[in-house]
């Protein structure tokens, strides 16, 4: 049986997907076909039902519980690794005129579906003047004074202090001291009109990708590195060591209860719609 996979060519999700997309595990007779898209790119596909299974934001999920059911593995959850807001200017006095009711700041955002997206809006409701754009083009943005402040994900955390760029906040932070919780990122979904058994058969094999990834780290490092941008080895790993930990083998009861509380907080401030379907994969 073959099914469409969907995932990033982040470092993250590529040495996730490594031994279940080269047959280095046991996939229980199931082939797929891959799409490598960003992240947003991926949930616009969802939006459309194009995909058997796919890496989702957990913002774009709450619209989409409907088609798509959560596998306990290869979700992006933890702490430290959420998105930051920079710019290039004084943060205080950005952060001030954030904190307004209606902010006239422009900030570039890497998709309105975004994880990322949901954590400002949760932080900053007033700040409604966005600009969407690949993730990789948003430092650019704010350093050509295209957008005011920038929010940025991924590999752009170790590399914006470079650019002479600074924080306004870190939104994991925030997330994580207002909740106590794991900030939820990201997580593979499976089509629901998939048969159950193919659902627990994909959850399954997808567990044991990242038990083989996490046994084995550097044999997935030439297919990593094929598609990391240019980056170096070293951050390759340190973004792998941020985004892939116990979580991504099984999200377990503290990540579905980060998972729950984030979409109640959502539902509670009207960022997302009620939610009917009970988002995980029932055992």
């Amino acid at each position: 049986m073959k099914l469409t996979l969907g995932f990033s060519p982040c470092p993250n999700d590529t040495f996730i997907f490594d031994a279940l997309i080269h047959h280095k595990i046991d996939t229980e007779g199931l082939d797929f076909e891959v799409f490598y898209d960003d992240v947003e790119t991926l949930n616009q596909k969802a939006m459309r039902s194009e995909l058997d299974i796919t890496k989702l934001s957990y913002h774009a999920f709450a619209y989409l519980a409907n088609k798509y059911v959560l596998l306990d593995a290869g979700s992006a959850l933890g702490f430290g690794v959420g998105p930051m807001l920079i710019c290039k200017h004084d943060p205080d006095e950005l952060r001030n005129q954030l904190d307004a009711h209606n902010s006239p700041l422009t900030i570039g955002i890497p998709g309105k579906y975004t994880t990322a997206n949901f954590l400002l809006s949760l932080a900053f409701p007033g700040a409604t003047n966005k600009k969407e754009l690949v993730f990789s083009d948003i430092e650019q943005a704010v350093l050509d004074g295209r957008v005011d402040a920038g929010l940025i994900i991924h590999e752009n955390r170790f590399t914006y202090q470079d650019k002479g760029l600074k924080k306004i906040i870190d939104l994991g932070d925030y997330w994580e001291k207002q909740t106590g919780c794991a900030i939820p990122l990201g997580g593979i979904v499976a089509n629901r009109n998939l048969p159950a058994d193919v659902q627990h058969k994909v959850n399954r094999i997808l567990r044991r990708s990242v038990e083989f990834a996490f046994a084995n780290p550097k044999s997935g490092l030439e297919f990593i590195r094929s598609h990391a941008q240019e980056m170096s080895e070293e951050v390759m790993y340190k973004h792998i060591e941020l985004y892939v930990n116990k979580y991504s083998v099984d999200l377990g009861e503290e990540g579905k209860k980060a998972i729950q509380l984030m979409f109640d907080t959502a539902h509670e401030k009207n960022i997302i719609p009620p939610i009917a379907e009970s988002l995980f994969l029932n055992n």
